[in-house]
């Protein structure tokens, strides 16, 4: 069952694109933009046509209740307090695991599950929930054959807030210890230097890594990234601001799926999204 529930979730050519459409479940009001009315979002995602979409449990049913072919349902699984401002100096930072978590995604039908594996500076209690949010998942996963994905994400202190860590060493090493807890999905930042993206890419061996996408980029650098990654052996993405905060967002997905699955360039993707 695990290998037909990843079936659902990676099209014919052993790739994935997700788009994260869970951003509300953090708490973050910068992170609503484009996602204010999210029957209208999920819908206007659905007809892009990506592999997957992930959701939250709240919101999932506006994906699973619509007839017909759809993409596949990855839950989120776990809520975090690190994001935005807020979060760099608050007092308590948490990462809580939703009850019943793997139960709820059977019940919605879910192809995956996904949950957080934080990395802060001066954190590690933070950190230590996250391994126990990981390791129970993996535990409850098991026995109904649920695939589970897990969101490696260091993070380091910025002027809005945390943001992500390209640092290598630190990408390869927790990318490595998501792989060791038992991951059958690696959802990964790119590094700052993505000439060294292979060596996050030698650690997952096996493992599918889909590549997060994080904050706004430009169009042509979030498409030219995008096709690094993917030439260099990434079994997709797991973008999210990047398509549903775009003025036009059905055109930025299907322009990301040419890249992904038809193999086009950035060039080519930049005519497909300006035409």
């Amino acid at each position: 069952m695990l290998d037909a529930r990843l079936n659902r979730l990676f099209a014919g050519d052993g790739r994935c694109f997700d788009v994260a459409v869970d951003h509300g479940f953090f708490g973050e009001p910068s992170f609503l933009t484009g996602i204010e009315d999210m029957e209208r979002a999920v819908a206007t995602v659905v007809d892009a046509a990506p592999d997957a979409i992930q959701l939250s449990p709240g919101q999932a049913p506006l994906l699973q209740r619509r007839r017909g072919s759809k993409p596949a349902l990855v839950l989120r699984t776990d809520v975090a307090n690190v994001y935005g401002r807020g979060g760099v100096g608050r007092e308590y930072l948490f990462s809580e695991l939703i009850e019943n978590a793997v139960e709820q995604a059977v019940a919605l039908d879910a192809a995956c599950v996904v949950v957080n594996l934080l990395l802060l500076p001066g954190q590690p209690e933070l950190h230590h929930a996250c391994i126990r949010n990981v390791s129970a998942l993996r535990a409850a996963c098991d026995p109904v054959s649920m695939p589970l994905m897990v969101e490696p994400l260091a993070m380091k202190a910025g002027e809005s807030g945390y943001g992500v860590d390209g640092d290598t060493a630190t990408i390869v090493t927790l990318v490595r210890q998501a792989v060791e807890l038992g991951a059958d999905v690696i959802k990964a930042d790119p590094t700052d230097d993505l000439d060294d993206y292979a060596r996050v890419l030698e650690v997952v061996g096996a493992v599918p890594l889909l590549v997060r996408g994080g904050g706004r980029a430009t169009d042509e650098d979030i498409l030219r990234r995008t096709f690094t990654v993917i030439r260099l052996g990434a079994s997709g993405i797991v973008y999210g601001r990047n398509v549903i905060q775009h003025e036009r967002p059905a055109a930025m997905t299907r322009a990301l799926m040419a890249v992904v699955h038809d193999g086009a360039s950035a060039d080519e993707a930049l005519e497909l999204l300006s035409g």
